[in-house]
């Protein structure tokens, strides 16, 4: 069996809500598969399931292990958002028949709820979100986040929850070309970096006290 060629997404300034209301409206058959769902989505339905990932993260301290396997998820996505295409996923999976019947009330139903968010994130500060060339760069930024994300600090406070608010804050930015929102992305990114470097020298410099201890008992 051939593997299916990778679909690319058009670059769209479509809002989240005009997105869904879109892919519903094109879902006529009887059925359809994940593959075909997420080429009709674009770009967006890959950030929502980021943003979706980065749920169980907004508390201080999160589950031990969670953040390894979510961010894996979120890196695959990243870089599908930043190669512009449906990311790679096993062909039982990617190809499985869905109902489309069911899944377009579904879809219209998200449109209706989404669309009461645009007035709160929306368009602004194009100059930050654009062009296709700076939405590829906020994806390298997605990946970084989650590779912040992994560093194995879960049980130390904040150290899931900052850059998962990054990586919130980014993919709610580039769905909607909320400039706003993406800049916040880059700040709680630069935050993680600047809190686990003070981590790192506060694991330093105990270590550095505990072996003095030791070598002059």
């Amino acid at each position: 069996m051939t593997t299916p060629p990778s679909i690319e997404f058009k670059d769209t300034n479509q809002s989240l809500s005009q997105a869904l209301h879109a892919a519903a409206g094109q879902l006529t058959g009887q059925t359809t598969t994940l593959r075909q769902v997420l080429a009709l989505l674009g770009e967006q339905g890959l950030l929502v399931a980021c943003a979706f990932l980065t749920l169980p993260f907004l508390i201080p301290v999160s589950i031990p292990g969670v953040s390894t396997v979510f961010g894996i998820a979120i890196i695959l996505l990243g870089v599908a958002v930043t190669l512009n295409r449906v990311p790679w996923l096993p062909s039982r999976v990617a190809d499985r028949e869905l109902d489309a019947t069911k899944l377009r009330p579904t879809l219209e139903d998200g449109a209706r709820f989404v669309a009461r968010f645009d007035r709160f994130i929306r368009p602004r500060l194009l100059v930050v979100t654009g062009s296709a060339l700076l939405n590829r760069i906020h994806g390298l930024s997605l990946i970084f986040g989650a590779l912040l994300l992994i560093i194995p600090f879960g049980l130390v406070p904040f150290s899931n929850t900052l850059p998962a608010l990054a990586i919130l804050f980014l993919a709610l930015g580039i769905i909607q070309r909320d400039g706003i929102f993406v800049a916040l992305g880059y700040v709680m990114n630069l935050t993680s970096v600047i809190y686990f470097g003070a981590l790192a020298v506060g694991l330093l410099l105990a270590g550095q006290g505990l072996g003095s201890l030791i070598g002059g008992g």
